[in-house]
């Protein structure tokens, strides 16, 4: 694919990621869950954002190598790549979950159950 208005194209793309998130705003529980599944899911929206990221940093590296870009900016990119990879490592194990939150029947959901919301971390 060849893209003749970068500019342009980024511009859309940023669109149609608002619109994806005014979905699963208002979407009903199955298909905001399926939505999340499928941003989430390997090869998914959230690995080619981490791609693209990646991509910018080996593209700074080569300009920070050459003297063009300070190698903070490589840095950064770097940090922003690895980062995302690994919140996507840690979402995997939520999938499954999603997917089936997303393909149970409304006849046969369970009322929700409040429980305890913990922070942790598992880096």
């Amino acid at each position: 694919m060849t893209i003749h208005d970068p500019k342009a194209f980024t511009d859309h793309l940023a669109q149609q990621i608002s619109a994806l998130a005014e979905h699963l705003a208002t979407a009903p529980q199955p298909q905001a869950a399926q939505t999340l599944a499928q941003v989430l899911e390997r090869d998914g929206l959230l690995d080619a954002v981490t791609g693209l990221i990646s991509v910018g940093s080996r593209f700074a590296q080569d300009r920070a190598t050459a003297g063009v870009l300070p190698a903070e900016v490589w840095l950064a990119l770097g940090r922003a790549t690895n980062e995302l990879d690994d919140i996507g490592v840690d979402l995997d194990e939520h999938g499954e979950t999603l997917r089936r939150l997303s393909q149970a029947p409304a006849a046969t959901r369970v009322p929700p159950v409040a429980s305890p919301l913990v922070a942790r971390k598992h880096r």
